[in-house]
Parts: structure tokens; sequence; C-alpha cells
């Protein structure tokens, strides 16, 4: 990071998403020294041309080739360098002059830049768990090497960060998880099973995007923050817990091995461990609502039902298993919740998908980016043809 002058000049992959458009006004609302230095999006060219004219970023990346000309269009006149393709992304990662390279692109299609973000030792702001959940062992080894920082912004991960502040990695008990339970947590599993995509994006809590909210409805995002918090904090899986916490306040814990329990609590808003991430380690004034802990009447706490979220154990497998056992369980995973969410498949075949997957599936060890795309690839073919042979 630029200490000299005091700058944090931020790229944003995936900045017309929810987590990218909440990072925007935190960076505005931060001012100086925080500059939005690069910008990017899939395909949602005309916000990402809205963004871009707005904070006047370097340079601009759409990773869908066949966008491109629709973007260069809509920023005529714009100063900045305008990319395209995974390429771009990877040049973004790799300018100079980004200290900070804040990521939040969906699936695996954000690595290589993430990868080239890690060998330059940028400090890594990572929103979605895919990077430590597909390449968890490449990276934490690639950011170690490289001196790179790797902050998490999803609110579990960033919580644990936060709380092991209070001692070390040795001095840890356990890390626990919480989960808000979805939207099914007292559905049986015979209508769990047969839940509508409606019903399944009515997140009692959060206000997230549809692949995420089905998540969060399979519990698939608690087995992934399992693994991830595996790679991340470099803890065996058996120091890992979970339990449903359905009000959302407290984000997560940690136990040390003298008994103390230190939590952190906050209202549900993203913003928060956004902010941390960029001003790190100093804490600073933000725009998120402070928790009124006079108005708060129940905090409850109860142990996952891993009968009816059966994703959770696999979560725990895969996450000992290691290799691209975790490119497998992710890609399986976004392609049975496209389907779902397509009308494609019944919400309980989700887990049937991913399982199906996992079983076939040869695992491989010490691995290279290369072969992990490629795991991710194979599973995402497989899923495609469980459906073209009716096996869900």
């Amino acid at each position: 990071m630029d200490t000299i002058s005091g700058k944090k000049n931020i790229a944003i992959l995936g900045s017309t998403g929810s987590i990218g458009k909440n990072a925007l006004r935190v960076i505005e609302a931060l001012g100086e020294p925080y500059k939005v230095t690069a910008l990017s999006a899939h395909r949602s060219c005309e916000l990402l041309a809205e963004q871009s004219l707005r904070y006047q970023p370097d340079c601009v990346c759409i990773s869908d080739d066949d966008s491109y000309d629709s973007l260069v269009k809509l920023l005529d006149g714009f100063k900045g360098e305008i990319l395209r393709g995974p390429e771009g992304l990877a040049q973004i990662a790799e300018m100079e002059q980004v200290d900070i390279v804040l990521t939040s692109i969906v699936g695996a299609a954000g690595l290589p830049a993430i990868t080239a973000a890690a060998k330059k030792g940028k400090r890594l702001a990572i929103a979605n768990k895919e990077p430590l959940v597909v390449a968890g062992q490449m990276l934490t080894k690639l950011a170690k090497e490289n001196n790179c920082e790797i902050l998490p912004i999803d609110s579990e991960h960033s919580a644990i960060f936060q709380a092991m502040q209070a001692g070390s990695v040795d001095e840890v008990n356990r890390i626990i998880l919480t989960a808000s339970g979805g939207p099914f947590r007292d559905w049986p599993a015979e209508r769990i099973y047969e839940a509508t995509v409606e019903q399944a994006l009515a997140h009692p809590v959060w206000n997230m995007g549809p692949k995420i909210t089905i998540d969060s409805a399979t519990m698939m995002n608690k087995a992934l923050e399992v693994i991830e918090a595996h790679w991340l904090f470099a803890l065996p899986v058996e120091k890992i817990d979970i339990l449903v916490h359905p009000e959302s306040i407290v984000h997560s814990m940690v136990e040390y091995v003298d008994g103390s329990v230190i939590a952190q609590m906050g209202t549900p808003d993203m913003c928060l461990p956004i902010q941390y991430a960029l001003t790190y380690p100093k804490r600073v004034k933000g725009i998120t609502e402070r928790l009124k802990l006079d108005e708060l009447t129940n905090l409850t706490f109860e142990k996952p039902d891993t009968e009816r979220f059966r994703s959770i154990r696999l979560g725990y497998e895969v996450a000992r298993t290691g290799g691209t056992a975790g490119a497998v369980f992710n890609a399986a995973n976004e392609a049975a919740v496209g389907l779902f969410l397509e009308g494609k498949i019944r919400f309980g075949a989700i887990v049937e998908l991913i399982e199906r997957c996992l079983d076939k599936h040869n695992v491989k060890t010490d691995v290279s980016l290369d072969e992990l795309l490629a795991a991710d690839a194979w599973a995402r073919n497989e899923v495609s043809q469980c459906l073209n042979q009716n096996v869900h």
C-alpha cells in the first residue's frame, strides 16, 4: 500500500453487484485518501458506465467480450482506459497504482485476477467465498510468499477476523460461524424439498443477490464458509463450528483456550465489514447504522440440523478432503442453483446433484490454477449431464 502519500487506491471487481455498490458508498463516505481507481462488471454495461462517469477511475473492465462495444459507446468521452475479458480483470489487479483489490465476482471467473493480485502483494479484500473455497490452499500459499494481505468482507469471516485480534491463532479453541438459518429454518424436510423459487428467495434478514440467497436457503453458504475459514484462518476443520442465530446480530465468535468468547456484533449491514477491510488496522466513523443494544429483546443460538440441511455435512467433508474437491463442490452448487432458479429442478435436487458430482469426482491434490479451473468445468458439465439424463 502507498504509505508515503497515504493514498489507498481501490479496484472493485464486480462493482455493479450489491457488494460493489455498497463498497462505492463506503469509499465515497470515507473520502480522502480512499479513491476508486478501477471498476469492473460482467454484463451490466449501463450501471458500470454510470459508475465510471461518476467516480472517474483510471480504467474500467467489462469481462463479457460481447458487451465491450456497448460499454465503449456508453462511455463516449471517458478519459480512462476501457478493458475487456478475464485478461482485463487481471490487468487491473496488477496495476501499479492499485493498493487494494476488492473482489465480489461470483464463481471461479475472478480467480486469475485474484491470483495476479496476490503475486503483486496487493491487499485482497474478498467478499465472495469462491476464491478460498476453490483455491484456498494455493491462494494462501501465494499470499504468504508475496506478503499479500487477505481480508474477508463477508460478515461471518470479517467478524472472526475482528475477534481474532484479541489473541493468537495458537490460543483459539474454536471459531463459531453464525447462521440466520434462512427461510426454511423451521420447515420439515418434505416441505423444504418442494420449496418454490419465490419461497427460497424470501430471506428473513439479509437483502442479497439471488444465488447467495438460495445458498442461505440450502445452508450451502455455511458449508462454503467452513471451507473458507479452514484456509483463511489456518485452522483444522475440528475447530470450526456452526450455530444458527436467527437474529443475525452476532456475526460470529471466537472461543479462546481460556474459555473467553469474543463476539463481533452489529446491525445486518455489509457496509461495516467492507469498511473494516479497507481501513484495517484502523477504525473510522462510517455509515453503518448503530446497534441499539437496549432494544434487543432476545439472542438465540441453536445447532444446525444436518439431516434437513445435508449441505453442511458435505462442506465439512470437502474441507477435510482439500485439493480439487472445493472446486467441484462450488461449481456443482452454482450450476444446480442456476437450474433451480430457471425452474428446471426442484429445490431439494440442488444438494442431490452436488452429492452426485462429489461421488463421481477423482480428487487431485496440490494442484495448479488450470487444474482447479478444469475441475470447475468438469463439475458444471456433470450437472448438465445429470439434467439431460434426468438424474436428479
